[in-house]
């Protein structure tokens, strides 16, 4: 009796033995740009590129997964911020039908309703340019927030930080 009670425990044994197996750590990156990238914090888009700076030297958030692009930029001195609507590639104009869209400021809170500066070419109540005022837009530093718009009854949302750079 002693023999079986040793076999089905070692067939017990055998059964539950391939499921612990020790999981093997992750290769590490080959050079250092790729370890660079492994340990600095997530950036904030969620597909997975760097904007930098767009056409207009503004800084670049996404708009809708990757359909458009909007560019923040501002003249303090005429205390005025200029969003453009741009295409997938983050550099070419794309205009939409629209009157107006919002901007967001994150700090000092401010929230400002851009009215379309359609650019040249651009008809039919067609704009890639949005421009407001307000005395925030004049503070000197690096602003982020929020954009809002609508594009065919389809609402879009992007967040926007520049980065340091000489004003």
């Amino acid at each position: 009796m002693k023999r079986w009670t040793t076999l089905l425990s070692l067939y017990g044994m055998l059964l539950i033995a391939p499921g612990c197996q020790e999981q093997k750590p992750a290769d590490p990156p080959a050079d250092a740009t790729a370890m660079a990238e492994a340990l600095s914090p997530a950036k904030d888009d969620s597909h997975g590129h760097s904007h930098g700076s767009g056409p207009h030297d503004g800084a670049v958030a996404d708009w809708g997964g990757g359909a458009y692009h909007v560019e923040f930029t501002v003249d303090h001195d005429a205390k005025q911020a200029t969003v453009y609507i741009l295409g997938s590639d983050g550099k070419s104009a794309a205009p939409i039908k629209a009157e107006t869209i919002n901007l967001i400021i994150d700090e000092p809170a401010t929230e400002l309703t851009l009215k379309a500066e359609p650019l040249e070419g651009e008809t039919d109540g067609m704009s890639s340019r949005f421009s407001g005022t307000h005395d925030t837009i004049g503070i000197v530093r690096e602003f982020s927030g929020t954009i809002r718009g609508e594009v065919d009854g389809t609402p879009y949302v992007g967040e926007f930080a520049e980065v340091a750079h000489g004003h």
